[in-house]
């Protein structure tokens, strides 16, 4: 979701005490991260952009944060989202009813959904990853992820991801890193789950 903050804007010193999108924007994500629903399904949120202002002595007109939702049950990112709406409505109560002059006002919108699915233990699909990692003498790990699985799953399809080899670490950061080591056990696995599942 991206929300987005507007206000009049103006100077620092001369109109201090106008409404400021970036306190309010700031005020909401507080609001939300200590309103968080029960965890009696897996989540996660995180704003991973907050943007606003043009200087250091200017009030901004405007500030914006997006917000990645994630969940293996539909119904708490729908809960999520709520949440989210209230959040932001009950930021600007608190920053319009703060301010001596001006008011800001906010737009919600979501701009992106991975739908959630889950490839049931005793698909064939799951069947055959199994065996081929047990014919490989690897140990599998089950877990669920943002893949390029999650469209198949959501219609009904089965459908998996799997790792190809090599070890990794430190995912989304500058010091993301990647070594090939087992890459060609990781081949080998999954030109023998493309045989099993054509048939060879």
């Amino acid at each position: 979701y991206e929300i987005s903050i507007q206000g009049p804007g103006g100077h620092s010193w001369v109109d201090y005490g106008t409404a400021n999108p970036v306190h309010a924007i700031s005020r909401m994500i507080t609001i939300f991260a200590e309103n968080l629903p029960p965890p009696t399904a897996k989540f996660s949120f995180n704003f991973g952009i907050i943007e606003g202002g043009t200087s250091i002595n200017a009030i901004p007109v405007e500030a914006r944060a997006k917000v990645d939702l994630r969940s293996e049950d539909p119904t708490r990112i729908d809960q999520l989202a709520t949440l989210l709406a209230q959040s932001t409505e009950q930021a600007l109560s608190r920053e319009n009813a703060n301010a001596d002059s001006g008011r800001v006002a906010a737009t919600l919108k979501e701009i992106g959904s991975r739908p959630a699915g889950r490839l049931p233990a005793n698909a064939p699909l799951m069947k055959n990853i199994l065996s081929v990692d047990l014919s490989l003498g690897l140990r599998s790990v089950l877990d669920c992820s943002s893949t390029d699985a999650n469209i198949p799953l959501s219609l009904g399809l089965p459908a998996i991801s799997i790792g190809a080899g090599g070890q990794g670490g430190a995912a989304h950061t500058p010091a993301e890193w990647f070594h090939p080591d087992g890459r060609d056990i990781g081949l080998r696995r999954l030109l023998l789950l493309l045989g099993l599942e054509l048939g060879m």
